[in-house]
């Protein structure tokens, strides 16, 4: 039998994996990264099948076959019932003795707090919030889009603002000069123009996402619809956050709020001032922060929370991401 490692690590999200090997002192032996991880695009297996690779580069740098325990913070695994699904293949890989799947938005919570206790919301491609207590309890959304009640994120925004510029355009909606920054990101002179582009495929529709920052520089511009618009994310990031606190009941404790995802992360001003006024007025114990820090290390420190490792080991770990 080989050499183990304490605990693996994975942090994998739609267009990229992260992987870590953790000792029980905190030392990061090895870190691998892969593709994106996408089960509903591509099966279960072969999604695992994906990040195989980067598991076992990672553990062949580190000169172990296996850990004690292996956390993997999953995008896609956005339901229980998903969690216990993808535990069950990875346990099947046997890359560790112990398996703990969950969502990927509990890797950025527990990367911004100091004990595993707070609620997240992450605003990247889409939107979602999750809070967590030492003792387990959980708070949590399906965040399976509008379906689910979710609304806003990169591709949100993006779809939102293309939709008042399209009616702006044609006379059907208020004037905006969204019509005008949005077709000239693409190098495009009107509106008609990019949904057509966009269409007839001229323009990959997975270039959506670069409308986000166009909206918001619009918004600073000082352009009404675009202000509404922004001003609407910063509702429903804090409507998730109060909701998740309260199911806490820690509405009425000093807690962490984490924003994280590229949307929060870009700290652009008019959101991430209305964002902090409106936590202040209706959870006013909340403390927000933003987290830059890469995903896998809350996966890493919800790891050695499961082994029980010492606080010392946490502190290693962080330290050798956040250098």
């Amino acid at each position: 039998m080989g050499l183990t490692a304490s605990v693996l690590a994975i942090d994998a999200g739609n267009s990229k994996t992260d992987v870590a090997v953790v000792a029980a002192d905190g030392h990061v032996l090895a870190t691998a990264r892969g593709g994106g991880f996408r089960p509903p695009a591509v099966g279960v297996r072969t999604a695992v099948d994906a990040l195989e690779e980067a598991v076992r580069r990672a553990y062949a740098q580190a000169g172990v076959t296996g850990a004690g325990h292996v956390s993997a913070c999953l995008a896609n695994a956005d339901l229980p019932v998903e969690e216990e699904q993808l535990a069950s293949a990875l346990h099947a890989r046997a890359w560790g003795t112990t398996v703990e799947v969950r969502n990927d938005t509990f890797a950025i919570l527990r990367a911004g707090v100091a004990e595993p206790r707070g609620v997240a919301v992450v605003c990247g491609a889409g939107i979602n919030c999750v809070g967590m207590l030492p003792d387990g309890r959980t708070a949590r959304f399906p965040a399976l889009g509008r379906v689910s009640g979710d609304w806003g994120g990169g591709w949100g925004l993006a779809e939102e603002a293309l939709w008042y510029a399209a009616r702006a355009e044609d006379g059907r909606g208020a004037p905006t000069a969204l019509s005008r920054t949005l077709p000239a990101h693409f190098g495009l002179d009107s509106m008609y123009a990019l949904i057509e582009a966009l269409h007839l495929g001229h323009v990959d529709h997975l270039r959506r996402h670069e409308l986000a920052p166009v909206l918001f520089a619009t918004a600073d511009q000082g352009d009404p619809v675009a202000r509404t618009i922004v001003d609407r994310q910063a509702e429903e990031v804090v409507a998730m956050a109060t909701v998740a606190l309260t199911r806490l009941g820690l509405l009425d404790e000093e807690t962490p709020v984490v924003l994280g995802g590229s949307v929060l992360a870009a700290r652009h001003p008019r959101l991430d001032d209305a964002v902090r006024g409106l936590l202040a007025d209706r959870a006013p114990k909340a403390v927000p922060r933003v987290v830059t820090a890469r995903p896998v290390l809350g996966a890493a420190l919800l790891g050695l929370d499961h082994v029980g490792a010492p606080a010392a080991a946490l502190e290693k770990v962080r330290a050798h991401f956040e250098q």
